[in-house]
């Protein structure tokens, strides 16, 4: 299992404020679902972050997303831990294959493959 990139979720109040401030450090939008907007950088696409109102199918609004390339093997890694599974594996709607986990100090991961 490698990991793809990793992306900050940055909580917003107003989406369109956030996404003004993150543009004045040269962010664009690549991906806006209404309730997350994601940005990157145009010369390093993988230099990203997320702007979130809530999550729209979990419990929790995670504080990052790691996409990896094999999920079910990080999910697998993760419940052999012991460690605290806030969201379950599940395929989503926009096209991602995800889970939530909490890591040692409460942090809320968001775990993802692209299908």
């Amino acid at each position: 299992m490698s990991v793809r990139r990793v992306v900050p979720n940055v909580r917003s109040k107003s989406l369109a404020q956030s996404r003004e401030f993150y543009g004045l450090l040269g962010f664009e939008e690549v991906m806006d679902h209404g309730w997350i907007v994601t940005l990157a950088s145009p010369s390093r696409p993988a230099a990203q972050v997320s702007l979130m109102t809530g999550d729209r199918t979990a419990p929790v609004t995670p504080d990052m997303s790691v996409e990896v390339d094999d999920v079910d093997a990080a999910y697998a890694a993760v419940r052999a831990s012991g460690a605290e599974i806030v969201h379950p594996l599940q395929v989503e709607e926009w096209g991602v294959r995800r889970f939530f986990v909490r890591d040692p100090d409460g942090r809320v991961v968001n775990v993802l493959s692209h299908r």
